[in-house]
């Protein structure tokens, strides 16, 4: 059987257009609201047209020792320049960027997903201590 989890790809954003890039503040205090901002193509710029560009992103925070993560966030990017007239003749375009604050009382790690119509699943993570 062909797992999910198999299908993820994940490399060093500085070099790789597709993997989310999570961004939080140096300092996070305990039990109060932080910004996370999750971008894909922060280095090097992925397209966004009709026939190549990014679907979703999904955040994830996994306090340790927890089995389950909680979602935190997730977005849908729907306008890549289509239209009725055709592939990349609309001047509307959404960009592939989700921010969201959230705060927690424990240490975890936030995960972060997306979706390439052409190159498939990415990831990235971000661990959160206190």
């Amino acid at each position: 059987m062909e797992e999910l989890k198999s299908l993820y790809q994940t490399a060093d954003w500085k070099q790789e257009k597709h993997v989310p890039v999570i961004e939080i503040p140096d300092l996070i205090v305990k039990d109060e609201f932080f910004a996370v901002e999750v971008t894909i193509g922060k280095e090097i710029a992925h397209p966004n047209e009709t026939k190549h560009h990014i679907r979703w992103i999904d955040v994830y925070f996994k306090p340790d020792d927890a089995k389950v993560p909680h979602q935190i966030g997730k977005a849908e990017f729907t306008a890549h320049g289509e239209s009725v007239e055709g592939p990349d003749t609309s001047s509307i375009y959404t960009h592939h960027r989700v921010s969201l604050s959230f705060k927690t009382k424990i240490s975890g790690t936030i995960l972060a997903s997306s979706y390439c119509n052409i190159h498939g699943l990415w990831q990235n993570s971000e661990k959160i201590n206190f």
